[in-house]
């Protein structure tokens, strides 16, 4: 059977003439949604940028389609659902961007450090005020890399060419990476406190949300220079304006924004010392050329029934392994989200025991769901069982495999073990229970938000902390205590209707008497 590709959107020309080498393509670019639909139905991939929108129509018109493609990073312009529960594989272009998103951070570090903008903008109005743009050199500073991905590192690279000393805040990589990138991981205040420059690189998630905001840059050197070419919001722009009006900061660069396009209103348009691109990071012909060829291979790959580095999405398991695996996919996918953010920092070398009935079958399917899970939370790649063990590998994650006899009156369980810390659950029936945190024993259905309080069991504890929760209008809606011994180590595990603010955090911390203290997660 030939195989045909439909490009609904304009790539590079190298893109084109890959694909023709070894498909049937067909380039029809500017379709309304309408035509798109009646056209789809002949090809077996389809290859779209931004442009086009990939919606369920489309989809489910689409009765050849195996595969749709994005060439670029995100996916936002297709329905990754649809397409999923159509058994159509979507794909993107996750590495072409890399080296362009790492010189253009590299680029406005410069601007700022040799004020090149407003140097500029006093030559064309006729000044000659050398005095007025006296820079500083990037040489034996102090570079805080907050984020330590894949453009994290080629700025770490770039960094060291510059004789630069390199920091980095990272909790899901390892030391043994970063120290091959010549790089020393630190906790974020202490990077915020010795950084002369700090670049940013980390995705935008809800535990990076703020993550530099006026307690971070309080803590900074007078004069630092802060670069953000990585997610808008990751940094708080009304406290790095409020920074440079004040002169504690020497200046900012953003490439992105929390609101794109960026609006009148935002304060960094009139804060001082700021250099300010319209969302530039990937704008080269260079990475145009290789997400072009990125997908293209990859396209090429999956027709052919190979694997695609950056799936997005998982092709649907077969039906026997899904009957006797289904429950115990789900589970691992959220033994490893759990694991990723209460022992986020330990990640590196895990173990993963398959214990009772599971150890008889092929675990290559949990063992991809538990990768899953464990990243999901913590990239802006788009994880899958496709390519989970790939972004483990790049991210310096080991997990070793082994099989055990199940705890007395379990059939099945796993167990996922980190230097720091357990967790352990199972199935019954098709509810999912959490039986072991740490060494602490507990029972929970993984499902909602999550109150984590170590403490030493004393009278009043669990009513002290219902109090103050109560009074801030956060609902238990269920709550159970595992213990290891009477009026010993206790955890007291709350499942909650809302997440718990950092503000309750402190109220706990500071007004619950022998609080050990907190952990929150969401599953």
């Amino acid at each position: 059977m030939d195989f045909k590709v439909l490009v609904a959107d304009p790539i590079a020309a190298e893109g084109i003439e890959f694909l023709r080498r070894h498909l049937e393509v067909e380039v029809r670019t500017g379709m309304p949604v309408e035509q798109l639909i009646e056209t789809v139905p002949s090809y077996d991939a389809l290859i779209v940028r931004s442009e086009t929108k990939v919606t369920p129509p489309v989809i489910e018109a689409g009765a050849r389609l195996q595969v749709v493609a994005r060439a670029g990073v995100g996916v936002d312009n297709i329905d990754v659902d649809t397409a999923t529960k159509r058994g159509v594989l979507v794909i993107n272009a996750p590495l072409g961007n890399t080296v362009a998103a790492a010189e253009h951070a590299m680029a406005l570090m410069l601007s700022l450090a040799r004020r090149i903008p407003p140097a500029d903008a006093s030559i064309r109005a006729g000044e000659w005020k050398r005095s007025r743009f006296m820079g500083v050199e990037l040489q034996h500073k102090t570079l805080g890399i907050v984020g330590l991905g894949k453009v994290g590192a080629e700025v770490a690279r770039r960094a060291r060419s510059f004789g630069m000393n390199l920091l980095a805040y990272d909790p899901y990589v390892s030391a043994a990476a970063a120290e091959a990138l010549g790089v020393r991981l630190v906790p974020l205040d202490e990077l915020m406190s010795h950084a002369d420059v700090i670049t940013v690189h980390a995705p935008l998630t809800p535990a990076n949300r703020n993550l530099i905001s006026t307690q971070e840059l309080e803590l900074a050197k007078p004069g630092l220079l802060l670069v953000n070419a990585a997610r808008g919001g990751v940094v708080d722009e009304e406290a790095v304006a409020q920074a440079l009006e004040s002169g504690r900061m020497g200046g900012a660069a953003f490439d992105v924004f929390t609101r794109e396009p960026i609006t009148e209103d935002n304060p960094l348009l009139t804060a001082p010392q700021t250099v300010l691109t319209p969302h530039l990071g990937a704008s080269t012909r260079e990475a145009q050329v290789k997400v072009a060829l990125e997908v293209a291979e990859q396209v090429v790959d999956v027709l052919n029934g190979r694997p695609a580095r950056g799936a997005v999405n998982a092709p649907a398991l077969p039906a026997d392994l899904l009957a006797d695996l289904g429950p115990y996919l789900e589970l691992a996918d959220r033994l490893g989200r759990l694991f990723t953010q209460v022992e986020g920092q330990s990640l590196g070398r895990l173990q993963v025991t398959y214990s009772g009935e599971l150890a008889s079958h092929d675990t290559r399917a949990l063992r991809r769901a538990l990768l899953r899970g464990l990243l999901e939370p913590i990239t802006n790649e788009r994880v899958s069982v496709v390519n989970a063990e790939l972004i483990a590998q790049e991210r310096g994650i080991t997990l070793t495999e082994g099989t055990g006899i199940a705890p007395e009156g379990y059939t099945s369980t796993i167990l996922l073990e980190g230097p720091e810390g357990a967790v352990e659950g199972t199935a019954i029936g098709d509810e999912l229970r959490i039986i072991r945190f740490n060494s602490y024993p507990v029972d929970f259905v993984p499902n909602g938000h999550f109150l984590f309080c170590p403490h030493v069991d004393r009278p009043g504890f669990i009513g002290a902390v219902g109090t103050i929760l109560g009074a801030n209008n956060i609902n238990i809606s269920a709550a159970m205590s595992g213990r290891l011994a009477p009026r010993g180590e206790t955890l007291l595990v709350l499942t909650l209707d809302e997440p718990v603010p950092d503000d309750v955090c402190e109220q706990l911390q500071t007004g619950v008497q022998g609080l050990r203290g907190l952990i929150r997660a969401e599953l």
